[in-house]
């Protein structure tokens, strides 16, 4: 028969943590998810429907996280997609989806990188159907957006923060525009 200890190993728990209480193991949750904000405009309708040109479509998606309390943040993922053609503006799409994450007994570090980089992942494919039905309620093709490595562009921002540093704390560093 197994003890208490082998038991709590096999549940990934702490023994002490399930001895006296304690809750002091990580815990990282999506809590809820909403849209906080959404506009669809159609400025130039009837006329942009008997434009035969492709429209240029330019995609803007950014990432903020606010604390809501000790426990829970809001990640907000905004996205606009704006559609414009020589004649105009085709349409104009701005969403701000957001997701309630809860975190405990997490490292800082760890808390960040799942703020900015899983909890938009988890969020993408919501926001995406939003505007890819947006876009076809307003009256045209559906606009497909490709999957984003949010882990990938967030690796990114961390290089570019540390060379950006490592730049400024350089007592020969260039300043000024090139």
């Amino acid at each position: 028969m197994a003890d208490e200890n082998d038991v709590l190993t096999d549940l990934n728990m702490d023994p002490a943590a399930g001895a006296n209480g304690a809750d002091n193991l990580p815990t990282v949750g999506m809590l809820n998810q909403y849209i906080k904000d959404f506009s669809v405009e159609n400025p130039n309708a009837p006329a942009s429907y008997q434009w035969t040109e492709q429209p240029r479509v330019d995609v803007q998606v950014n990432i903020a996280a606010n604390q809501v309390s000790d426990e829970v943040h809001e990640v907000e993922l905004k996205m606009t997609a704006r559609a414009d053609s020589d004649k105009g503006n085709v349409y104009l799409i701005e969403l701000a989806y957001c997701g309630l994450v809860g975190i405990r007994n997490l490292p800082e570090e760890h808390a960040h990188a799942f703020l900015f980089a899983e909890a938009p992942r988890l969020l993408f494919p919501f926001a995406r159907a939003i505007i890819s039905d947006a876009v076809r309620d307003a009256g045209f093709p559906p606009l497909l957006l490709d999957p984003m490595d949010f882990g990938s562009l967030y690796q990114q921002q961390l290089q570019a923060r540390a060379a950006q540093q490592q730049g400024e704390g350089a007592p020969d560093a260039p300043t000024g525009n090139a």
